[in-house]
């Protein structure tokens, strides 16, 4: 902890006087997976009452399509290639990327910088205990949870997945297993619950739920499959669930017995947290944040939802991939059920929530981060957004940099160098290039582009020498027909009422991140 932190605040409240928080934070969940979003599949009830009771906001973004990368965000406040985290800790780079793709993948950080204050350092300084439950992925051995300002960490390590499943035995360094079969969400819930009932301290609490849900693997008890089973077959079953987009097929449909079962496995563990706020009758004193680190798997690794009518998934540059569910609860600030349009992202959680608090802000922190007070109140602002991610998403994603500006958003691919333009606010599907039309706004929204990459020291994709170009015209044949083909047979079988995954129905094959 650093010491010097306590000078930033010269003018603390009163313990009694300040809020406690709640931060949620679900993984590889896309904004279209959530019922009060759109789903007419999967059921998220309490999720739901959390955009209901605060501010829902329509432009919400993490700043990474993948998760390690939008994770340090949050707790720093900076951009990913801010930090050097730019894509999944533990992913190839250089010359030891192994695919046969045009460029290389550039350097990936470790671990979050000890240099950085994080806004759990920054709220523990502030006076609040400070809990932390679920995925961490943003370092291992001495950049744990514990080692950038948590109090208490359950579950938190280096992995980017559950390495024992969803059920018990966990597996787990960092979290003791309860009895087989214990649900992993659930367990997670009545960790916090027990941290938020503690009544030995009169400091506020700010506690960080960090659901492992719901990345893969899709794992989820017989009960709920059959209940998600029959609700998709009573809807009629699909032939064809799955379209070729560029790199590798996306799913089109939410039909998914598994992944739903999933979903409310962890809407029920949110329901859990709510609920024992209301219990103890801290609602109305509570911050509550719901977000989620990246857009839902429609393609790569499990493909398991999609993400219409926005573009691509997780791992992909396109809406599918960034733009996220983004809620704010905030009692005598936000009105209840209210909307804004203001563009809004991973790093501006940390000086929120330090101006709610009514802490000091650290602007040499949370440097790329802006106070989401003003918009809680009403008033919006205008702002650029970024993105940079250099890497190949196992999603099919393209090493790529983005600018968000007013209605429009550029893309610049690394592979070929061309440039893509869409405005999103009439083509959320991002179905036309603008390019060709609006050549002047191309150049000046690359210009800013350039200007913000070399701002924050953005590492750049090399030329990969060992590109066979004719071997990959082969390769993605062979994902636009053979994997296509397996992919819908089997997503088909998931349906058939006699499926069954092994003897326990719990175990799958582990995900790369």
């Amino acid at each position: 902890m650093r010491n010097l932190l306590s000078v930033f605040f010269a003018l603390p409240l009163l313990a009694a006087d300040k809020p406690n928080i709640l931060f949620i934070l679900a993984d590889d969940l896309g904004i279209k997976d959530l019922s009060c979003e759109g789903s007419a599949f999967y059921e998220t009830p309490h999720i739901d009452s959390i955009a209901q009771s605060g501010m829902r906001f329509t432009n919400g973004y993490s700043t990474c399509q993948v998760c390690s990368p939008s994770r340090a965000s949050i707790m720093s406040g900076q951009y990913p290639a801010r930090i050097g985290i730019t894509d999944w800790i533990g992913a190839a780079t250089g010359m030891k990327w192994k695919r046969n793709d045009k460029v290389l993948p550039p350097e990936n950080g470790s671990r979050l910088p000890a240099k950085i204050t994080t806004v759990s350092e920054a709220l523990k300084s502030g006076g609040y205990r400070t809990f932390f439950a679920g995925k961490w992925h943003i370092g291992g051995e001495g950049s744990g949870p514990e080692d950038h300002g948590f109090e208490v960490n359950k579950g938190g390590y280096y992995s980017g997945s559950p390495r024992g499943g969803y059920f018990a035995p966990f597996n787990n360094p960092k979290l003791n297993d309860g009895p087989n079969g214990e649900a992993l969400p659930i367990r997670l819930a009545r960790e916090t619950n027990n941290f938020i009932s503690q009544k030995n301290s009169k400091k506020p609490f700010f506690a960080f739920l960090s659901f492992y849900s719901v990345h893969g693997p899709i794992q989820t008890s017989p009960d709920l499959w059959e209940k998600y089973r029959k609700k998709a077959s009573a809807t009629g079953l699909f032939t064809e669930r799955f379209k070729n987009d560029r790199t590798l097929p996306v799913r089109q449909v939410q039909d998914c017995p598994i992944y739903g079962g999933m979903m409310e496995s962890m809407d029920n563990a949110v329901g859990l947290v709510m609920n024992k706020l209301k219990e103890l009758k801290l609602q109305k004193n509570t911050i509550v944040i719901f977000t989620s680190d990246n857009g839902g798997v429609s393609s790569g690794d499990a493909f398991a939802t999609a993400c219409l009518p926005l573009r691509g998934g997780k791992g992909r540059q396109w809406e599918g991939g960034i733009r996220q569910p983004y809620y704010i609860v905030a009692p005598g600030v936000a009105e209840p059920g209210s909307t804004s349009s203001q563009f809004a992202t991973g790093t501006d959680f940390y000086p929120t929530l330090l101006e709610l608090a009514g802490l000091e802000q650290l602007p040499a922190h949370h440097i790329d981060g802006i106070s989401l007070v003003p918009a809680l109140r009403g008033e919006c602002s205008e702002r650029l957004l970024y993105w940079h991610y250099p890497h190949y998403g196992n999603q099919g994603g393209e090493p790529s940099s983005i600018i968000r500006d007013g209605d429009h958003k550029l893309i610049r691919y690394y592979e070929d160098g061309h440039e893509e333009l869409y405005n999103v606010k009439e083509d959320i599907s991002e179905a036309n290039d603008l390019a060709a039309i609006h050549p002047d706004l191309v150049k000046k929204l690359s210009t800013k582009l350039t200007a913000h990459l070399t701002e924050v020291g953005a590492k750049i994709p090399k030329r990969d020498p060992r590109f066979d170009a004719e071997k990959k015209v082969r390769e993605i044949k062979t994902l636009r027909t053979k994997k296509k083909a397996q992919l819908e047979k089997q997503h088909a079988n998931f349906l058939k009422p006699g499926y069954q995954p092994n003897k326990t129905w719990w175990g799958s094959v582990q995900t790369k991140d």
